[in-house]
């Protein structure tokens, strides 16, 4: 059986899009996806220039991106400690750790966490720059909160939010520690699919309309690149 890597939000919906994708992105690691489009380093770009902004490093923000200054302003005016880019890992016990320990489990990043350790409440927030919310998956925001009760066993309550920068969209739940068993059931049960794949060693493709122009896996046979 391959040595499973560390998963995370990113690599579980790879696999639940597409099991044979995942294996030559992740397992065989003979295709690569594209990390330089447009949006992609547009995206990032704001990402960065939203950390120094939030975080203090600078005190003003990238004027390419004042669109967003009133909303990262009123992050800024909120109570709480500002930790931005924040990394956790877990391990396969569900304790915390180091992102890079030799035992990490599970690697999240939170775009920011505004920590108010006193009322036992998180806000976890993740920036988008798509121009639709209208696919938006909480799914990243109930991991992250999983992560966050665990590093961070004085809170009792996470709000967590999608905040779409662009076309102006907020997606939002909130996340109390008397669920976190619920919400690991549903996850240990997708990463139980994983690890099957892994152990038998099968990656059938799930072919979608998606397959013919988009997907990088050129050998597959619903690949239209072909």
């Amino acid at each position: 059986m391959e040595t499973k890597p560390a998963w995370s939000f990113s690599s579980i919906k790879t696999f639940d899009q597409c099991p044979k994708k995942y294996y030559h992105v992740k397992v065989a690691k003979d295709y690569e996806e594209n990390f330089e489009t447009e949006a992609i380093l547009y995206g990032n770009e704001f990402h960065k220039a939203a950390e120094d902004y939030v975080g203090g490093t600078v005190d003003k923000l990238d004027p390419r991106f004042d669109y967003a200054k009133t909303v990262l302003d009123k992050l800024l005016s909120m109570k709480g400690e500002k930790l931005c880019e924040y990394r956790m890992g877990l391990t396969e016990n569900l304790e915390p750790c180091d992102f890079f320990a030799k035992n990490v489990w599970y690697r999240g990043i939170a775009d920011l966490i505004i920590l108010d350790r006193e009322a036992g409440i998180a806000k976890v927030l993740d920036y988008k720059t798509g121009k639709s919310a209208r696919y938006a998956d909480k799914g990243q925001l109930e991991l992250m909160a999983l992560c966050v009760f665990k590093h961070f066993p004085e809170v009792k309550t996470v709000k967590g939010g999608l905040l779409f920068v662009v076309c102006n969209a907020f997606v939002k739940d909130t996340y109390t520690i008397d669920k976190q068993s619920e919400l690991w059931q549903k996850w240990l049960s997708a990463y139980g699919i994983l690890e099957k794949a892994y152990a038998n060693d099968v990656w059938n493709p799930r072919p979608t309309g998606l397959c013919k122009a988009h997907c990088i896996v050129t050998e597959c046979p619903h690949n239209g690149k072909r």
